[in-house]
């Protein structure tokens, strides 16, 4: 036997070597693994379509001319994917006597947004993020010149309500600690009735001297997809390689075939039985 190859013993003389076939349930469950990753490859295809989609479709929202917020019959049909971020304009009295303050991390530091009520001429009510103070400015008696008391025209960016609370922390109205912009909770905490299911993130241009800075909404949207997707596409490509190789690569060797004669000077190395004469080594 040669020092690197392995040697298989002929049946019967020149017939062809035997090939050790892998266990059934490895073959089946590596080829599940491949086509699990190419679907998953694919889906993150698929989510990067639609997350450019989004993209496109909130951009153009952004930056279209502000319309009237929905009139209150189409409240029910309110939803992210059709009314987020639309550029809207509402008109009221703010009622700042009834404002809540939620906690806020913004390019101008740590502090919190100002919701503030709105009531329009029709008795209806839309909660206003007037914008960002700091915690500074916390108490409504250091912004009174900053709040507006008559006829008041905002407009900004459409949002959804928060209901779910903020990473890790949940709002606590009894205590007055909020951490995330929830309309109903808000309007049961504050005894508000008849509230627009969502609420308008305030401009830049709706801000009054001495108020809340407002136009600090950050719309961006994380779109990894592409990296996900070849991520996912090399493990397959290469479960698939490592496959063929340990289970398919001797299919495709070239044999050498060695026929020694029973006396020879080497067979007593190279014979694996009393009888053998012709023996397969891999090349």
């Amino acid at each position: 036997m040669s020092e690197t190859g392995t040697v298989t013993q002929q049946a019967g003389g020149t017939h062809g070597a035997a090939v050790r076939s892998p266990p059934v349930w490895l073959t089946v469950l590596s080829l599940a693994a491949i086509a699990l990753l190419i679907a998953l490859g694919v889906w993150q295809i698929e989510r990067r379509a639609w997350k450019l989609a989004l993209i496109d479709r909130v951009e153009q929202r952004i930056h279209a001319p502000a319309q009237p917020v929905p009139a209150p019959a189409a409240w029910p049909a309110v939803s992210a994917a059709n009314d987020e971020y639309r550029h809207v304009s509402v008109a009221g009295r703010f009622q700042h006597d009834r404002e809540t303050l939620v906690q806020a991390v913004t390019e101008e530091g740590p502090g919190y947004w100002v919701l503030t009520p709105l009531r329009r001429d029709d008795g209806k009510t839309v909660l206003v993020n007037r914008g960002f103070v700091p915690s500074e400015r916390r108490d409504a008696s250091t912004r009174q010149a900053g709040n507006p008391d008559g006829e008041i025209e905002i407009t900004g960016l459409m949002r959804m309500t928060e209901p779910k609370g903020a990473f890790l922390r949940n709002n606590v109205p009894q205590h007055n600690r909020w951490y995330s912009r929830d309309v109903a909770a808000i309007a049961a905490a504050r005894n508000l009735r008849d509230v627009a299911p969502f609420f308008v993130d305030a401009d830049a241009g709706s801000q009054s001297g001495g108020g809340p800075i407002g136009g600090l909404t950050v719309v961006r949207f994380p779109n990894n997809h592409l990296i996900y997707a070849l991520t996912w596409f090399a493990l397959a490509f290469m479960l698939a390689g490592k496959l063929f190789v340990t289970f398919g690569g001797g299919l495709f060797r070239r044999r050498r075939i060695i026929h020694e004669p029973a006396g020879g000077p080497d067979a007593a190395v190279r014979r694996t039985g009393s009888d053998a004469g012709t023996i397969v080594e891999p090349t």
